[in-house]
């Protein structure tokens, strides 16, 4: 900033030092912004409780059959695909504030046409609208995040949008033991309705303001939030006003932009969502009493690890657990393909049906046992996910990228993330019927390992740095 600037902006920022517990605020605004991803999540966990609910309904009430039912699940991550699209232009054109603003409409709209349905359509509809809401919210919010956070607590806060989203999940799953499908639509209007609240109070980032050359509202911002300038470094702006193809040709575009990708790409790829598939048929065969306590508990776990990961993402560093998640991953995902390979044998053992189907008598007691094979490996791998490749990929998308190009960049790997959601829930029942089911978890563990590798080799650890020094080392300065 330059002398001139800083003087006309003395009468914002007040007494050096005289402020310091203002800087709380900044906690306050990511909680805000945070609220975005907890009500993605609640809208992704929504379906789990709702589908039974919903194949139950008696006429009036709109009643799904089977396919109806997994396009309701589905149709979300299409419309998540096409809000990551949404959300890259809007971040930029109308900065990160309003973009959380504009999302909560579809949040509420969604959910409130759910509520209102009297047919199949106006359910996925409603389900359409609430997936552009979470494409719109899983990139701004991170970013919002991003250039808020001042370095040292800049990895604990960015861990928390995987934190709010694994909350929600896990509130939708609660909820729905109480509520039926229509009242659980009712709730999920609160999230984005108090998001919608308490943004309104809450600044624009410093970064972008900056590049709408407004310095002293910047000022003003960075005042708010952290109580002074120190540590603040003014990123440089101007130089590029928006994207181009020709930039791909810089490293400081074209490297974090690879990362990007590669790390949307592998969370996928990790086999996460084949997992949570099967957990309530692993808990029935482990002879849980009620089988629909496995999504508790396994929303419990991503919480529990969850949490820990933002405690110590800025101590840890993001390089180190992106490397510990993926063994652990490797070794779960290698386990519960072990599970398959081990329980497979009676009849239609070419396909997976079998290994869902229910054992014959005299295997029962081993059967018990294998299936605690699998309950084990399946935690395990739901740990080792939520504490690195759950929050990690996108803490780094929102840090790596330089300002001017952020919102295509971002816009770009969520649009890959929700690409590869949708193409690994639909067709791994598929590459089940192929690769039989335990090929299928042993390809993805061969996955974890690429990741793990990939993570060692490729990703510059951040932990520390602000946004500005990460930006020069992919520029080499």
């Amino acid at each position: 900033m330059t002398p001139e600037d800083q003087e006309e902006a003395q009468p914002l920022l007040g007494p050096p030092g005289g402020s310091a517990p203002r800087g709380r605020r900044v906690f306050l605004a990511a909680f805000a912004a945070a609220l975005g991803p907890l009500s993605f999540g609640f809208a992704l966990g929504y379906s789990s409780p709702a589908i039974p609910s919903l194949q139950r309904a008696a006429p009036p009430a709109p009643r799904l059959d089977d396919s109806a039912a997994s396009w309701f699940g589905a149709i979300v991550t299409l419309g998540a695909a096409a809000g990551g699209v949404l959300g890259g232009w809007l971040v930029d054109c109308a900065g990160r504030k309003l973009s959380l603003l504009l999302c909560t409409v579809p949040f509420v709209a969604g959910f409130a046409v759910i509520t209102a349905a009297q047919n199949v359509w106006m359910l996925l509809g409603g389900r359409l609208l609430t997936g552009l809401a979470c494409g719109v919210a899983s990139l701004v919010a991170p970013v919002y995040i991003s250039e808020i956070a001042y370095p040292a607590v800049r990895g604990m806060l960015g861990s928390c949008v995987q934190l709010m989203v694994v909350t929600g999940i896990l509130l939708a799953y609660l909820a729905g033991w109480v509520l039926e499908w229509r009242w659980l639509a009712v709730l999920g209007c609160v999230p984005p309705s108090l998001m919608l609240l308490l943004m309104c109070w809450m600044p624009e980032t410093p970064r972008f303001l900056l590049t709408r050359h407004r310095h002293q509202e910047a000022v003003a911002a960075l005042q708010f939030l952290w109580g002074s300038e120190q540590g603040w470094e003014e990123p440089p702006v101007g130089e590029h006003q928006g994207f181009h193809l020709a930039l791909l040709r810089q490293p400081g575009v074209y490297k974090p932009f690879i990362i990007g990708i590669s790390l949307m790409a592998f969370q996928q790829l990790s086999g996460v969502n084949a997992v949570m598939f099967y957990a309530e048929t692993i808990f029935e065969k482990a002879k849980f009493k009620d089988s629909s306590l496995a999504s508790v508990v396994v929303g419990v776990i991503q919480v529990l690890f969850t949490a820990v990961a933002a405690l110590i993402m800025d101590r840890a560093g993001r390089k180190l657990l992106l490397v510990l998640s993926g063994v652990v991953m490797v070794f779960s995902t290698s386990a519960f393909g072990a599970y398959f390979k081990l329980t497979e044998g009676g009849p239609s053992n070419s396909s997976h049906v079998a290994f869902l189907a229910p054992v014959y008598t005299e295997s029962i007691n081993a059967s018990v046992g294998l299936a605690w094979l699998a309950v084990g490996s399946m935690c395990l791998f739901i740990a080792g996910f939520a504490m690195g490749w759950g929050p990690i990929p996108w803490l780094l998308m929102s840090e790596i990228f330089p300002l001017h190009v952020k919102g295509v960049a971002t816009g770009v790997c969520v649009l890959t993330n929700w690409l590869m959601a949708f193409l690994v829930t639909k067709e791994f029942s598929s590459l089940m019927d192929v690769l039989r089911p335990y090929g299928a978890f042993w390809l993805t563990s061969a996955f974890c390992i690429l990741s793990v590798l990939f993570s060692l080799f490729c990703v510059p650890e951040t932990k520390g740095k602000t946004l500005e020094q990460i930006t020069a080392h992919f520029e080499g300065r």
